[in-house]
Order: C-alpha cells, then structure tokens, then sequence
C-alpha cells in the first residue's frame, strides 16, 4: 500500500515561490498534486505517471512543475509566480490501479472521472499566498 507525505507549504506573498515535496512509500504507477481552497472543492493541479508524462491544470500550466526523483521516490511541485488563488490545501495523492496508462492516469482528476477513493492521501500541506 502506498502512503504518501508531504511538506514544504507555508506562507509567501504573490509573485513568491515554494517547493512542495511527497515521499511516496511503495510503488505508484500514477501520481498527482491536488489542492482544495476553503469551501471549495478537491482539485487535480497535475499528474505524473510512471512514463514521465505530465498534465497540468489550466490554471498552473507555465507556473507550476512537478518532477520526480526516482531514487528517493519524492515527488516535487515547484510553485513560481504565486497568486492569491493558489491558496489551498495540497494533497499528494498515489492512484490506487497499477498499472494505469498516461490516459487514464491524467484523466482520473477531471471532475467527471475523480474519485477519491481510488486514490491514496497525504495529509496535506497549507500553501497562504498573500497579495
């Protein structure tokens, strides 16, 4: 079974940069960042699968990038240009099916095919972006 956990959140003002980091324990074929904002719901802000390929929400894409040390089993997000809408909880998140082909990996997020309980979760890691 897969457990992930995260760090690396905090506060910055808008323009500012953080790294998040996941250590996943066990082997994960699909990986993802999602973030929820108070009263909102669960979104995906990007997946990886074990093939290397990536997929970024609209709303990061260009700012955002997620990357994976493979030796350590870390998955990184590396947040530049912050904006105040980038507040949220970041979860780490290890899909549950292994294999799972880069299709159906970045599509697990999309709101029509998510489901959080194919899913393994971190805890979570605050991000507060002040303006």
């Amino acid at each position: 079974q897969v457990h992930p956990v995260e760090s690396g959140g905090g506060s910055v003002q808008a323009g500012g940069s953080l790294r998040l980091s996941c250590v996943i324990s066990g082997a994960a074929h699909c990986m993802a960042w999602f973030r929820q904002a108070s009263g909102q719901e669960r979104e995906g802000v990007v997946t990886m699968n074990a093939d290397g390929s990536t997929n970024y929400a609209d709303a990061v894409k260009g700012r955002f990038t997620s990357s994976l040390d493979n030796g350590q089993n870390i998955l990184y997000l590396q947040m530049d240009n912050l904006r105040s809408e980038d507040s949220a909880m970041y979860f780490c998140a290890a899909h549950i099916a292994s294999p799972l082909s880069a299709s159906l990996c970045h599509g697990a997020t999309k709101p029509r095919f998510f489901f959080p309980s194919l899913w393994s979760w971190g805890q979570g890691t605050q991000v507060t972006v002040s303006s």
